[in-house]
């Protein structure tokens, strides 16, 4: 929780920064590179997360990774080095994502299903969005088999849940219901 807070603090800093610097959409694009890099690299998040490893090192990584950011994510780098807060990277860039969608009006669709999204399936989707909102929305694909087919659909506080396994559990808890009611 600790760690979420600091992260948030720094995203806000360095959104305020960059849009008095006017390059709020060049520190977006290095963050969603951040977070895609370190998220899809299991030895780059060992190497941020270990004690061990010096924090020159963990910097030295980073500025040789991501060469080509903007001087403000740069400074971001020092600054966490300086604060022995380096680990934090990927959560800053996570928070900065969520803070400048805000910023733009945009939503974020958490879309969970048991396979990857085809088109069609977008499309689908995306239907069922502009029922809900009119704002700009861009969705994001989690896959749970465990949810059998269909989807779910989270959009800030809303949910909506077509999945295979919620309507089972429909059909379980009236089949249990009926069943009472018919011995008594």
């Amino acid at each position: 929780m600790t760690g979420t807070r600091a992260a948030i603090r720094y995203a806000k800093a360095i959104l305020e920064l960059a849009h008095e610097q006017q390059t709020t959409e060049a520190v977006f694009s290095d963050m969603v590179g951040i977070n895609a890099t370190i998220a899809g690299s299991q030895e780059l998040q060992s190497l941020l997360n270990n004690p061990v490893v010096k924090d020159e090192l963990k910097k030295a990584s980073l500025l040789e990774i991501f060469n080509t950011v903007t001087p403000i994510t740069k400074n971001l780098f020092e600054l966490l080095l300086l604060n022995k807060r380096l680990p934090l990277i990927q959560a800053i860039a996570q928070q900065y994502e969520v803070l400048f969608n805000e910023l733009k009006g945009n939503k974020i669709a958490v879309v969970t299903t048991a396979v990857p999204l085809t088109e069609a399936m977008k499309a689908k989707v995306m239907g069922k969005i502009k029922e809900l909102t009119t704002a700009n929305v861009t969705i994001e694909n989690k896959v749970d088999e465990s949810i059998i087919g269909g989807f779910i659909l989270r959009l800030g506080d809303m949910q909506f849940n077509a999945s295979v396994s919620h309507k089972l559990g429909q059909l379980k808890r009236e089949f249990s219901n009926n069943l009472y009611v018919s011995q008594i």
